[in-house]
This record gives C-alpha cells, structure tokens and sequence, in this order.
C-alpha cells in the first residue's frame, strides 16, 4: 500500500502515462467529457476535492510546458482564476480560449480530472513538458 503520494490507482497511472506534449485537463464538476477521453472522477459531494487543492497536487507531479484557460475566468471568477495562476510556476506560458473552444480542445486530451468544484470557469489544459 502506498503511505503518500497520489493514492487514487487510475489517476496515478494517467499521470504515469503522459508524455511530452500531451494534454491533461483539470475541471469543474459539470465540464463535459467528450467521447473517448478518459474521464477520472474525483468529484463526490459539491466543493470536494476542490479545483485548486487538484491542480495544486498535480502540478507536483508533473512538467508543465503551458496551460490554457478560459477567457471567461477573467471576468466570471477572477479572485479565484488568480489562484490558480499561482499554483503554476511562474514561467509557464498561459493562453486564453473562449470557453466553446476550450471544451472543443478537451476532445484531445488523454483524458480529463473532475473536480467537486461548482465555482464557474475553473478548467485548465495542461500541456505536458519533457524532464530533460
């Protein structure tokens, strides 16, 4: 049995998966799946786990080469946008889609981490990095 790290089996063998240059998305709990993206469910009541407490064990783990929000985090939940811009280290390169797009996007990732988050807006792509 592990004693710490990520201890959900089909997330940490996702994370384990993810390769340069793939995309890993983090959500609220109502972002659509689309078909044929994993989906990993971590949401089980409303507010838990939490987006920022998610992103923020995630980005442990992994390299990440840019991120991608939605243009509607500036403007619908910017306190809280903000946050999860600090939880990413400081070079990382961030863009911004409309939120239509964003979603379309999602149809390529490896697959898609929901949150118990009810806050809107609170989804980011994660592309991954290269260790060396």
């Amino acid at each position: 049995m592990l004693k710490q790290g990520i201890l959900h089996p089909q997330l940490a063998r996702v994370l384990a998966e993810l390769r340069h240059k793939d995309l890993l998305v983090i959500g609220d709990a109502g972002l659509p799946i689309p078909k044929g993206v994993e989906r990993i469910d971590l949401g089980w009541k409303p507010g838990s786990p939490g987006y920022l407490e998610v992103l923020e064990e995630i980005t442990k783990y992994l390299i990440v080469e840019s991120a991608m929000f939605a243009e509607e985090a500036l403007s619908v939940s910017p306190e809280f946008h903000e946050k999860a811009k600090n939880i990413l280290e400081k070079d990382v390169p961030i863009s911004y889609v409309p939120h239509t797009e964003l979603k379309k996007i999602t149809e390529q990732a490896k697959a898609i981490i929901l949150t118990g988050e009810f806050t809107p807006y609170t989804n980011i792509i994660i592309t991954c990095g290269c260790a060396y």
